[in-house]
């Protein structure tokens, strides 16, 4: 888990790690970059991550997710590792940069399609949630990472050797993921993903190694019920545009409930998240030496928030939880918006509010990408998380523009942000209630009883929730 789960903290690292060096990029002794130019690096990087989730969850689904977690990670670790390495301030050192964060933005969003996939094909249906959550919510690790990092490392160079500082913020991570590329290496392929490529010896090899694992610890496995046999037959890859087709037309309700989750989370953390700082100074006169601290308060809140109710997306179930998180941190920003628009809130206060907040916000969005991942067939699951990453990216990266026209900084007016707290507030509320209505009992549920593969021609048992079975086809080639 450790070595799957490092690519949200590569994520977390370096979003934080890019808006902490961005000022510092427009100085004269660094790069010598405009504040627009600067701030286009974090754009081209969010770029990158969805057409390297569109191209990599493709090839996921297509070559495997081992393959392609081996691949992602290496595209991140060139791409971040040569960031560094931009030398000058001139055109043709600004394209290489712009490129560079581009390569490093395609692997992550990479890794989002291959990573969640193996990590659910792997888990055991009890604990597939708070596994999931908790991995999912470790981007804030990676958050907090950083931002010690500037307080241990980068403030103590930045005075002195400005040139080297900003370099160390973006080799931070490549060191990290250097690491974990070897622990990668002893991670088996998914099982699912083998079968359902018609390489059955190579599935049953690995299930082999696995049970021998889980036996070797004293532990005793039953046989699987003879009610789960499922028959299949390797169905060929759709691209996208069919895809979207498939999952509108087969699976409408899903689609949706998908699209509701991913992008009503990512509307609401982008807002928030990318212009905290500001509001922070603009609003609450905090300097800018202080902000850090702020913001390590909001990244701990967001990181236990998964880790403490991951547990209860398998116990008390899905549909309750994502509802509920979705339902109780949008309450939560209405009425932390009514205060800022008061002027009840002190810059403690908001955040404190913030904090709160985003313990429940964190465990729900976390729970989109665990949902996206769990409610389509296996054959394209990549692919959906892909799509659906994508769409919310999109969408989010709309966010914090909005906020930031809200905000007036020779002039500020709390009535004038109090929209956009609204507007995050309402949209948070509407994603849960389309979990309360559309959601997917998913917990203790084999992936197979969630969503039927494409690929099968016959079952033990017809009724698989949410999908209805489509008539017998030709008989499967043997070994499939």
């Amino acid at each position: 888990m450790l070595a799957l789960g490092v690519a949200w903290i590569l994520d977390g690292l370096e979003i934080t790690l890019a808006s902490v060096v961005s000022d510092a990029l427009t100085k004269p002794n660094t790069l010598n970059l405009s504040a627009t130019a600067s701030a286009a690096t974090a754009t081209v990087y969010l770029i990158g991550e969805v057409v390297g989730a569109l191209v990599f969850g493709r090839m996921s689904d297509r070559l495997g997710r081992k393959n392609l977690f081996m691949l992602t990670l290496g595209v991140y670790l060139v791409g971040s590792g040569l960031t560094a390495a931009t030398a000058g301030a001139g055109t043709g050192w600004v394209i290489f940069l712009y490129l560079t964060r581009f390569i490093a933005g395609t692997g992550i969003g990479g890794e989002y399609a291959a990573i969640n996939s193996a990590i659910d094909e792997l888990i055991p249906a009890r604990y597939r949630g708070r596994v999931d959550i908790g991995i999912n919510g470790t981007y804030w690790a990676g958050a907090i990472i950083g931002t010690l990092v500037q307080l241990a490392i980068y403030n103590q160079f930045i005075a002195d050797s400005p040139g080297l500082a900003w370099r160390i913020g973006f080799l931070v991570g490549p060191v990290l993921g250097l690491v974990i590329i070897f622990v990668r290496r002893n991670l088996p392929e998914s099982p699912r993903w083998q079968i359902m490529h018609g390489r059955a010896d190579e599935a049953e090899a690995t299930i082999s190694y696995i049970e021998e694992q889980v036996r070797a610890s004293g532990r005793t496995l039953e046989p699987v019920d003879e009610s789960k046999l499922l028959e299949i037959k390797p169905a060929e890859h759709a691209g996208y545009i069919t895809l979207v087709r498939l999952l509108f037309s087969r699976y409408p309700g899903r689609s949706v409930y998908a699209l509701g989750l991913m992008v009503t989370q990512s509307f609401l953390y982008n807002a928030i998240y990318f212009t905290y700082s500001i509001v922070l100074g603009v609003f609450f006169k905090v300097p800018d030496a202080g902000i850090p601290l702020y913001g390590l308060a909001f990244a701990v809140g967001n990181l236990i928030g998964p880790l403490a109710l991951g547990w209860m997306f398998d116990t008390v179930g899905r549909k309750k939880m994502i509802a509920g998180t979705y339902l109780v941190s949008g309450v939560l920003l209405l009425i932390s918006g009514f205060l800022f628009k008061a002027g009840a809130l002190t810059a403690f206060t908001q955040t404190a509010a913030w904090v709160v907040i985003f313990f429940f916000a964190s465990a729900g969005a976390s729970a989109g990408y665990l949902t996206v991942s769990e409610i389509f067939p296996l054959e394209v699951r990549g692919q959906a998380i892909a799509v659906f990453f994508s769409i919310a990216q999109i969408v989010g990266a709309l966010a914090p523009l909005f906020y930031g026209s809200l905000i007036d900084t020779n002039h500020p007016d709390p009535s004038h942000l109090f929209i956009g707290y609204i507007v995050g507030a309402v949209l948070m509320i509407v994603g849960g209630l389309v979990a309360a209505v559309l959601g997917v009992p998913a917990e203790g549920k084999s992936l197979e009883d969630v969503a039927t593969p494409l690929s099968v021609v016959r079952k033990a048992t017809e009724q698989v929730a949410g999908y209805r079975a489509p008539a017998p086809r030709s008989t499967p080639t043997p070994g499939s």
